[in-house]
């Protein structure tokens, strides 16, 4: 058979939605358009020379270096001894200053570290976090803090610090504010961070709904499901009603834990609350469902979607598609797709593979394939190396060995790389087929190639290769 993996130059090529209509019998032209996103060019910053001075500018400057160089020495903290900063250890002198206490002269030795290009140590800058603000001198913890962002990588220990000494000062917005800063550098608080807080409860302090939600999600995040709900309790008791970041953050986490009872409750209580789920937190839901099970139960919610104001996208349509097909209703699952493309609801990678995997799955390779050449020819996106894979496994599986080896031809005059998966399934294929010694062969000319590694050599190896062929 000629699998016509050169993409024709003509019009005759079959497209996503040609093969679908002969499939399924259907007429509908499937083709889509999808909209061209504009770029968008980095801004040209034009920089200015500084104007050449006068005399009379350069005495009067002069004038002001030294009236300023006078009120730096007379703040400047007094050092037990004649620091040398060429001969010096600057991080063992700030270690010393900072364990005797004196901690002006340690944000001194810091500020000299970073003008001399020194990494700030984040144990240090943390100890004197901790001493500035025992010591109530808050404007100079904030300036360690900003000295470590600036310079450094703080954690989440100097965050820590940090938001303790506001909450011990009842600064609880001052504390809202650093753990939003902590949040934009990537960084979860973690259960000190949540403790903090709810001990910021116990003297009647009221965070906000935000700095609630950060504090849930990473509880939940890591499995502290009782620190969890002991946080809900003092959100309702304080009188922080939950906003729609908080049910998603809920309801996306016990998706995540198997807990779909709970998500669905959760699911309830925020329609009843007036608040509308968006889509990303029905696709948790459904995709739940669907890998427990319970695919009855989100084709009933996908199809309430729209009436509730929540249209699924592209996600939520191959999440059913696969659990139908899998479930055995193949002609429910292509009329997802159907539907998906009629709304005008352009098709991922991911449709491409999951409508690829399912056919080889179930043996229509031919299919399959004509799905990969629609996948050539598109202008949004090329086949992976997991389309690739799909199809030479459907091959194999059916003893087509010379097919998939053509396959993997067109996959490298395409320019995508085969993976160790994709040798490993033509090897297989190719002792499935009943040339053992060939495989055998072929499998060691990969290894001292280092397509494949010697690990994966021997677990084949060990392995009879009909078990290997699922």
């Amino acid at each position: 058979m000629n699998l016509r993996l050169q993409p024709p130059t003509t019009s005759s090529s079959l497209s996503m939605t040609t093969f679908l209509t002969e499939f399924w019998s259907h007429t509908l032209n499937f083709r889509t358009h999808s909209n061209r996103t504009s770029r968008h060019s980095n801004p040209n910053f034009v920089t200015s020379s500084t104007p050449l001075l006068n005399e009379g500018n350069t005495n009067n400057r002069r004038t002001r270096n030294k009236q300023a160089q006078i009120r730096v020495n007379e703040t400047r903290p007094k050092l037990d001894q004649n620091y040398d900063f060429r001969d010096t250890n600057l991080m063992e002198a700030l270690d010393r200053s900072c364990k005797s206490g004196k901690y002006d002269e340690s944000l001194y030795l810091l500020e000299q570290m970073v003008n001399r290009g020194y990494n700030p140590d984040v144990v240090l800058c943390t100890k004197l976090i901790k001493g500035f603000f025992n010591s109530k001198k808050i404007e100079k913890a904030i300036q360690v803090l900003e000295i470590l962002e600036k310079h450094g990588e703080p954690d989440v220990f100097a965050y820590n610090a940090v938001i303790t000494g506001f909450c011990k000062a009842d600064r609880v917005d001052a504390a809202n504010k650093v753990l939003d800063r902590m949040n934009k550098r990537g960084l979860a608080p973690d259960v000190v961070t949540c403790n903090i807080f709810i001990g910021m409860l116990s003297r009647g302090l009221r965070p906000d709904a935000y700095t609630y939600n950060i504090l849930l999600k990473s509880l939940l995040n890591e499995g502290k499901w009782k620190a969890g709900k002991r946080l809900i309790s003092d959100m309702s008791d304080k009188g922080c009603e939950p906003d729609s970041v908080t049910y998603n953050t809920l309801i996306y986490a016990f998706c995540k834990e198997g807990k779909i009872n709970l998500a669905l409750k959760y699911l309830d209580n925020m329609i009843s609350d007036g608040l509308l789920p968006d889509i990303v937190c029905y696709n948790s839901v459904l995709a739940s469902l669907c890998n427990n099970g319970h695919v009855g139960k989100a084709l009933n919610i996908f199809e309430k979607l729209g009436k509730v104001g929540c249209h699924p996208n592209v996600i939520s349509y191959h999440t059913l598609f696969g659990a139908l097909w899998s479930s055995d209703n193949k002609i429910r699952a292509l009329r997802m797709i159907l539907e998906m493309l009629s709304k005008g609801i352009d098709p991922d990678e991911f449709t491409y593979n999951s409508l690829i995997c399912c056919l080889c799955r179930d043996g229509l390779v031919d299919q399959a394939i004509e799905l990969l050449v629609d996948m050539m020819e598109s202008h949004k996106f090329q086949p992976t190396v997991t389309s690739y894979n799909a199809v030479i496994l459907g091959l194999c599986k059916v003893q087509r060995v010379i097919d998939a080896i053509e396959v993997l031809a067109a996959m490298n005059q395409r320019g995508c790389l085969p993976n160790e998966t994709t040798y490993l399934l033509l090897i297989k294929g190719i002792g499935f087929g009943g040339w053992r010694n060939d495989a055998m062969e072929l499998a060691n000319s990969l290894v001292n190639m280092g397509a494949i590694s010697e690990d994966s050599f021997k677990r084949w190896n060990k392995t009879s290769i009909l078990d290997l062929i699922i």
